[in-house]
């Protein structure tokens, strides 16, 4: 845990309602140990769309669709989500939360590996949400550049690995090493590519909130 238990419990209690229907997604992704962004991740992601209020999102790593439904929740009324999943199990799940939301008209699901599927769309997007394989994202990032708008803003979820990112690479266990290296080569690289300005914040499992420079 990145922050203290007792104070993200406190942050938590604060929250009030969703819709119904996020929430009943919601308590079944936690009963089915389906991973899917924390309440204080939600809040975060909830004000940066209303101060962005973006048109067009491009979602990479839909699971079974609710951080998709929840943004769309926040969108303008001619907004809309491209959301990419290739986990066979989960892509009818997720269209199936996308009817009972009544987001169907709302949100496109594409289905295969994210990097193929990136690179046949054409962008521009206003706002990208990066949620899926976290050692793939260092991959991701020349395509995510290129489909991002100039002022675009870019939200990266779970970079802090639950803090294991700081630990030496030997500290961590062996099959996460590889994650764990390619995690701290993406963060490096948000930091001092020229074309973004970006903020590592340790909210949830660590967010990386980017902006895209108009060079």
């Amino acid at each position: 845990m990145i922050v203290d238990d007792r104070m993200i419990t406190y942050i938590r209690s604060l929250e009030g309602p969703e819709n119904p229907v996020i929430e009943k997604i919601e308590q079944e992704a936690i009963d089915t140990h389906v991973p899917i962004i924390r309440k204080e991740t939600q809040s975060f992601l909830k004000v940066i769309l209303m101060m962005k209020q973006p048109s067009r999102i491009l979602e990479i790593g839909t699971a079974i669709g609710f951080s998709a439904i929840l943004m769309s929740e926040y969108l303008p009324e001619d907004g809309h989500i491209t959301t990419i999943e290739k986990y066979e199990k989960r892509i009818p799940i997720a269209r199936e939360n996308f009817r009972r939301a009544g987001k169907e008209g709302q949100i496109t699901l594409m289905e295969g590996d994210a990097l193929e599927v990136m690179r046949t769309l054409t962008g521009p997007y206003d706002f990208i949400f990066m949620d899926a394989a976290k050692g793939q994202y260092i991959h991701y990032l020349p395509e995510a550049l290129r489909l991002l708008s100039d002022g675009g803003v870019m939200m990266s979820d779970n970079v802090l690995q639950d803090g294991d990112v700081i630990e030496s690479r030997f500290a961590v266990e062996r099959r996460n090493r590889t994650i764990h290296s390619r995690m701290r080569e993406y963060l490096y690289e948000l930091k001092h590519n020229a074309k973004l300005q970006t903020s590592i914040l340790p909210l949830g499992d660590g967010v990386a909130l980017s902006v895209k420079k108009s060079i």
